[in-house]
């Protein structure tokens, strides 16, 4: 009889690995080190991961406007036009304007963005965007002087045989630095507390919503109820099983003896995520540099502060801008130079607006009665 008492006892206690290892998809966030140097894949992961990140960096490449360019000549504005709109960039994708797109979110996203215009003959024929993973940055004789290598048959890095037709912009690089600081940064440290309470909120719902049960079978006192637990245990569990079916009929489920029966984790408190996700999500908008109402964030705010966010978000697009155009710049003096055109052009950029359509249509009818008010004015004035 104590042999089996020791193993009906030895077999009853079993290990509920409940806090096993969960951790979320992304390991790259989990392993960040701030002390290290991070790498493409960390960025490509976060925007991966946290979704308000990729929205943002979607936003800013949208608004940051189209352009045109003019030339002093009308027929070299025209060969200008036309081939900037219909340029190969790889893919079924054609025109500068998708070229740039994917330039400046490489910009954003990494820190570092390189291109290449691709010549055939006397001819620009295509643009490219390079992969950062097959290009490096290197310095040369003097550290004004950059080298553009790439890699070669051996994946050994050797300087590109024509650097003239490289594009490339570095974002904010730190002194003595080659590649640029991406706008992602300092954002690898509270994504990773953001996921964790994400994915927390996952695990708990699963075991709470998704309701399990704790059967528990207590024998009497008699040594015949004792001797036969384990069986009787074993037959609690097969009816159980069949009473919680999925695809079968709904039963009940009938047990002689002391039984009991709870909803696993009923007792337990889900901790409030509100503030701390609000917390997080504040920070990663100011890092972004997007008003909160452009991502869908219904935060308490102000008119008068949101005509401040959306002045600031022009600003931080002009900047931009001004990154960008000598890339265009380049582009359009290549053109004009391999197709044996020699003017002076410029490039103007669309206006900015992030108003809606009621404050455009209102600032329009303002501008047209003032216009009509200074010809009366005018005509008064000539009458006299």
């Amino acid at each position: 009889m104590k042999n089996r008492k020791s193993a009906i006892v030895t077999q009853s206690v079993v290990a509920a690995p409940q806090t096993g290892k969960n951790s979320h998809p992304f390991l790259p966030l989990s392993s960040y080190s701030p002390f290290a140097a991070p790498d493409a894949e960390l960025y490509r992961s976060l925007r991966e991961a946290v979704p308000i990140i990729d929205a943002s960096i979607q936003k800013l490449v949208r608004l940051l406007g189209s352009f045109e360019v003019r030339c002093g000549s009308r027929d070299a504005e025209k060969s200008l036009r036309q081939f900037l709109k219909d340029v190969d960039v790889g893919g079924t994708r054609k025109g500068i304007e998708a070229f740039i797109s994917t330039f400046f979110e490489q910009f954003l996203t990494y820190g570092t963005a390189v291109g290449e215009m691709v010549v055939s003959g006397f001819e620009l024929k295509s643009l490219y965007n390079a992969d950062l993973k097959c290009v490096s940055l290197s310095f040369g004789k003097n550290p004004l002087d950059v080298v553009v290598c790439t890699q070669n048959e051996n994946g050994v890095f050797v300087p590109v045989k024509y650097p003239q037709l490289i594009l490339k912009s570095v974002r904010n690089p730190e002194p003595g630095k080659l590649y640029g600081t991406s706008l992602l940064k300092g954002l690898p440290f509270v994504s990773d507390i953001l996921l964790k309470i994400f994915n927390t909120i996952g695990l708990n719902w699963e075991r709470v919503g998704n309701v399990r049960f704790a059967v528990t079978y207590k024998p009497q006192d008699d040594r015949l109820d004792k001797a036969y637990a384990k069986e009787r245990a074993m037959q609690v569990a097969t009816e159980w099983s069949k009473a919680m079916e999925k695809n079968g009929p709904v039963k009940d489920f009938v047990a002689v003896g002391d039984v009991e029966i709870k909803a696993i984790g009923a007792d337990n408190q889900i901790l409030e995520s509100e503030v701390p996700v609000r917390q997080i999500l504040e920070q990663i908008v100011a890092k972004m540099g997007i008003p909160p109402f452009l991502l869908g964030l219904s935060w308490s705010t102000t008119e008068r502060m949101s005509s401040q966010q959306a002045d600031i978000l022009t600003s931080e697009l002009e900047f931009y801008r001004r990154e960008l155009e000598p890339i265009i710049r380049k582009i359009c003096k290549t053109f004009l130079v391999l197709s044996g055109l020699d003017c002076e052009f410029s490039v103007e950029w669309s206006d900015i607006t992030l108003q809606d359509v009621t404050e455009l249509s209102r600032s329009a009818y303002y501008t047209a009665q003032s216009r009509k008010i200074l010809s009366e004015i005018g005509e008064k004035g000539d009458g006299n």
